[in-house]
């Protein structure tokens, strides 16, 4: 949607179709953190109404960056507010696509899944869908996520890897009881737990200041309030809620989630945190059951460069990546932009189509996949923290060494400006 909010400022024709059958149908988790990378592409992409109302329905921008032990001990805490790391902004993820959705409505398409692409002579490509129509067109984007039938056309040989972790998520209000179970820098900020068996959480805390309830759309005119495409509890983020997570390797867990129903992957989650503070643990039995899911975490396999054509894929249809850095929607809306300055090249005729194609292709590759690999490194079952007696020395040494960084200024500085690189203050990778 990024990419088509582009394209239509720049005057190029341009049609989404969408596999939901509505704009609020699927369930797309519930806190991004947008960093600089995703905060230019959407402020050049966006109509600047639009961008207006993506920053009022931003969460407060997070205070702190923490990490704990599972006893809630500090281990690190790098403070965002005061500027020493990128903190960018907090959205849910639900309410960016209602943000993004606004303003395309003659040119989505829902309900219609691809099926396959067809190219012809002249340089046009169709696009065929499940329900038998058709569409066609000069340039085929395949931004249709990780089981992309795009990806799986065009790049046969692109894969997938299990990282053999797996995760149990949901959503629980901040009621003034369950604000009381966290200290002031985890209210204040992301924080990250590390605990015995390789097991980690997260916890995001977003706070809207009652920006969300009157946020209106400004767009052409309409005042429709935008929060109301989001029907029920489950996609109602007017109000404050903490988003938590907890994994482990797939073989250390007492079941696999992904078989699970919504109250036995809370019971596991549980089972995951015993002997755990009480207070994290009081967190999760709080939650929305109703909001529960379990992800599988997988990551794309670098691929080498293809030979371009009128098809081309973006985001997680070529470069899904773990949530290790927190990085994945932010790089496919890097993508969006970079393509979408590319096709503005070819409107301007200093490029042909499939030149301009490949100059995306080539710089997406190389940030992309780099993106992948960092990723990778914070979950992958075959990292020492995983195993039975290894885990344990690898969790006294990791702990041992944040303490350090902690209270060691040029150490928790050079950690600083390694992560504000690869969320996209600068740019990590030479040209």
């Amino acid at each position: 949607m990024c990419l088509a909010h582009g394209l239509r400022r720049a005057g190029i024709a341009v049609q989404v179709y969408e596999r939901d059958r509505t704009r609020a149908d699927g369930l797309h988790g519930y806190r991004i953190g947008i960093n600089a990378h995703g905060l230019g592409a959407l402020k050049a992409s966006l109509p600047p109404e639009l961008f207006a109302t993506f920053l009022a329905t931003c969460a407060r921008s997070p205070g702190h960056f923490n990490m704990l032990t599972e006893r809630m001990s500090e281990l690190l805490s790098v403070g965002i507010g005061d500027s020493e790391v990128s903190g960018g902004r907090s959205v849910s993820r639900m309410t960016l696509r209602q943000v993004l959705l606004t303003g395309l409505e003659d040119c989505v398409h829902f309900d219609k899944t691809f099926v396959k692409y067809e190219q012809h002579a002249d340089g046009q490509v169709t696009a065929h869908f499940t329900d038998g129509t058709s569409a066609t067109a000069e340039l085929l984007v395949g931004a249709d996520g990780a089981r992309s039938k795009v990806r799986r056309q065009l790049l046969p040989h692109a894969k997938l890897e299990n990282t053999g972790i797996v995760s149990i998520a949901a959503k629980v209000p901040m009621t003034q009881e369950n604000r009381a179970l966290l200290p002031p820098k985890v209210l204040d900020g992301i924080t990250l737990i590390s605990a015995p068996k390789g097991y980690g959480a997260i916890i995001h805390v977003m706070e809207f200041n009652g920006n969300g309830a009157g946020v209106k759309s400004g767009i052409g005119g309409n005042d429709e309030v935008l929060i109301a495409h989001l029907p029920g509890l489950l996609y109602d983020n007017t109000r404050d809620y903490l988003m938590w997570a907890v994994w482990g390797a797939r073989r250390n867990l007492p079941a696999d989630p992904m078989t699970l129903e919504a109250p036995a992957r809370l019971a596991l989650a549980m089972q995951m945190t015993d002997g755990w503070h009480p207070n994290l643990r009081a967190l999760i039995r709080a939650s929305d059951l109703s909001t529960t899911f379990a992800i599988d975490v997988r990551t794309s396999v670098p691929v080498d460069s293809w030979p371009s054509s009128n098809i081309t894929v973006l985001g997680d249809a070529i470069h899904l990546m773990t949530p290790g850095k927190g990085v994945g929607a932010n790089t496919a809306l890097r993508d969006a932009q970079l393509l979408c300055s590319q096709l503005e090249r070819i409107a301007r005729r200093e490029l042909p189509l499939v030149e301009a194609v490949a100059d995306y292709e080539a710089q997406m590759r190389r940030y992309g996949f780099h993106a992948v690999a960092e990723s990778r490194k914070q979950f992958d079952e075959h990292d020492a923290i995983h195993r039975p007696i290894v885990g344990r020395l690898a969790l006294g040494v990791m702990r041992t060494a944040m303490r350090v960084v902690n209270n060691v200024p040029p150490l928790k500085r050079r950690m600083i400006d390694s992560e504000n690189r690869l969320r996209g203050t600068e740019d990590p990778l030479p040209q």
